[in-house]
């Protein structure tokens, strides 16, 4: 039998510890965890405490991360995953909207910034061959630590929020080129064809791969998981769409997030876009946590102490020139300055695939290694400032450059048509006709269900219609509950129904709740827990019966319509009162007793 090594599990628990102090610290002080994740990396690398890690401190080698070559592979899916959140946010349609940012904006940030960083380094006596790879490494931004941080501050959704995600999303698309173009200056004799020919032509094989396979099958493929009703199944196809989608792309030379992006906008215009949101989502937290102390692991204080002036004036200088360069780019846009202002802080740091040119540069005898070895540093150096920057950008965005009027705030709400003005759960009988009567009123709505059969089918017929686990808030909000007026539950489940009123009710006290209920006693114990309108089907049967006999007998149609509201008023009054009594007494229980103590006090009202 194999002996139990701890020393094996230490890295994991190291970050999962990591992981449950930065973000409640830093959020504490307001601060970006992004930052606090780079920090402990800097703390727990090789060069921090595993520096100190001998003689009479030895033991502090159980809180170093040791391996970190090890852990940089599995961090790597943090940006994979974080790239395919942003894939089902946008959808194809969304995409197309923004192909001026992307492939305006994007080219001029790109290609302006490279040609004025290589003149510097030109200056400098660096060879023209270094000085392009240098010019385009550092004209990169990082994808993986600036969404996260627009994230964060709810700027992601805003006009600068996506005018910064399309130029980073250009820098994406023009890695593997970038790379062909490394490949070409560091290439002698013939094989200039051959390396261009081996390097474009799988890359696009492999995203015409993904998206054709995609198109075709990964909706019946999520229709058939749904089917099935396991969470498991259904976790796990979410974990291998993103996963086998990174990994074919990647094989083609491309960036793994850009396959997983590719993904997300296959998924995003689907009924299971929201659920696979909530589910991928812890998923992604804490790889991109993984991913920062990477980051933060790999710096080196005494490079930088070594050498100070040197790699952090090339930090400095670049961010300078990237700042420089975006807003008269932003201006030619036509942008709003705050847009600009915004836009040109966050994307002059570093990014991550700066490394991989770098690499590449390196690998090609292009760049001599201490002068790599700097540019890194610097780099990461960078990455330290992405929340300082981004904070800045907002502020100066603010301030008035000519009046003293203070200017008012960019909207933050979502586009137009996204929200909904109801959320409509349960659609079955009941819950179509009531979606029926909505259309015809023009209020919008979001129909939610969980049987697939049911979801397929009403968005053949232009249903805009979820499928998902209502019970689960973060679904809810997902879904848009934080926007909407009113909330109908028409599923005829009065355990899950009572579940999701008590949830909403405590998260949302201003949201409409209109319930179904089966009978008197169910609508009691709803509005006891909160509904506007409880609709009990045993009293709402018996009043059309009502209805129908009244008119037969030729009592007139305005009599028997007057009555029966009356009745139903009546009704409503005393459910309310025997739920308001109940409550009464629900309040003067100790606190340990009253999780069931309302349906207690309900059950004895109503017998009574």
């Amino acid at each position: 039998m194999t002996s139990f090594n701890p020393a094996a599990y230490k890295e994991t628990l190291l970050f999962l510890a990591t992981a449950g102090l930065v973000v409640p610290l830093f959020r504490r002080l307001r601060m970006s965890p992004i930052l606090g994740f780079l920090c402990a990396g800097v703390a727990l690398g090789p060069h921090g405490f595993g520096a100190l890690a001998h003689g009479p401190t030895a033991w502090l080698s159980w809180l170093t991360l040791d391996k970190v070559e090890e852990i940089e592979p599995i961090a790597e899916f943090g940006v994979v995953f974080l790239l395919f959140m942003i894939g089902l946010e946008l959808s194809w349609e969304r995409l197309a909207r923004m192909r001026t940012l992307i492939f305006g904006l994007g080219a001029l940030q790109l290609f302006g910034c490279a040609a004025a960083l290589v003149t510097v380094a030109l200056a400098f006596g660096l060879g023209s061959p270094a000085a392009i790879v240098l010019g385009f490494a550092l004209s990169l931004s990082s994808t993986a630590v600036v969404v996260p941080a627009l994230a964060e501050r709810k700027r992601l959704g805003t006009t600068a929020g996506r005018t910064v995600f399309s130029v980073l999303l250009f820098q994406d698309l023009m890695v593997a080129p970038l790379l062909v173009m490394v490949s070409m200056l560091g290439t002698r004799g013939g094989d200039l064809t051959v390396t261009i020919v081996s390097t474009l032509l799988p890359a696009t094989a492999a995203l015409s791969l993904v998206v054709l396979v995609g198109r075709l099958l990964v909706r019946p493929f999520f229709h058939q998981v749904a089917s099935a009703g396991s969470t498991e199944f259904f976790i796990a196809a979410c974990l291998f769409t993103v996963i086998g989608t990174s990994v074919i792309v990647a094989m083609s030379g491309l960036s793994m997030g850009l396959g997983a992006f590719v993904a997300g906008l296959l998924l995003a215009e689907t009924q299971y876009r929201r659920e696979i949101e909530v589910t991928i989502e812890p998923y992604k937290g804490l790889l991109l946590g993984l991913f920062f102390v990477s980051i933060g692991a790999g710096l080196n204080p005494s490079e930088v102490l070594a050498a100070p002036l040197q790699t952090i004036g090339i930090a400095l200088g670049f961010i300078a020139v990237k700042i420089l360069l975006v807003i008269p780019a932003g201006v030619l846009m036509g942008l709003d300055r705050r847009v600009i202002l915004e836009s040109a802080f966050l994307l002059s740091p570093g990014g991550e695939f700066a490394f991989v040119l770098i690499s590449a540069g390196l690998a090609a005898g292009l760049l001599p290694a201490k002068l790599a070895g700097d540019v890194e540093i610097a780099v990461t150096l960078s990455l330290f400032l992405v929340p300082v920057m981004a904070r800045l950008g907002r502020r100066l965005g603010r301030k008035p450059l000519v009046t003293t009027a203070e200017l008012p705030e960019m909207p933050e709400s979502l586009e137009t048509g996204e929200t909904p003005q109801a959320i409509l759960i349960g659609y079955g009988r009941v819950g179509r006709l009531v979606g029926d009567l909505l259309r015809v009123h023009n209020i919008r709505y979001l129909a939610v269900d969980q049987d697939a059969g049911v979801v397929q089918l009403a968005r053949e017929e232009g249903v805009d219609i979820s499928w998902g686990n209502a019970t689960r808030r973060d679904f809810l909000e997902r879904c848009g509950i934080a926007y909407a007026k009113a909330l109908i539950i028409t599923m005829d489940m009065a355990k899950v129904a009572e579940e999701i009123v008590a949830m909403v009710r405590a998260a949302y006290p201003a949201i409409v709740i209109v319930a179904r209920a089966r009978d008197a006693k169910h609508a009691t114990v709803l509005y006891g827990l909160g509904v506007n309108d409880a609709v009990p089907e045993t009293i709402e049967a018996s009043l059309q019966l009502s209805e129908a006999t009244l008119v037969d007998l030729g009592v007139p149609i305005g009599l028997v319509i007057a009555s029966i509201h009356e009745k139903r008023d009546e009704y409503r009054q005393i459910l309310q009162s025997v739920a308001d009594g109940a409550a009464q007494q629900y309040h003067l229980e100790r606190p340990v007793r009253r999780k069931h103590a309302v349906r207690r006090r309900l059950k004895t009202a109503i017998e009574e």
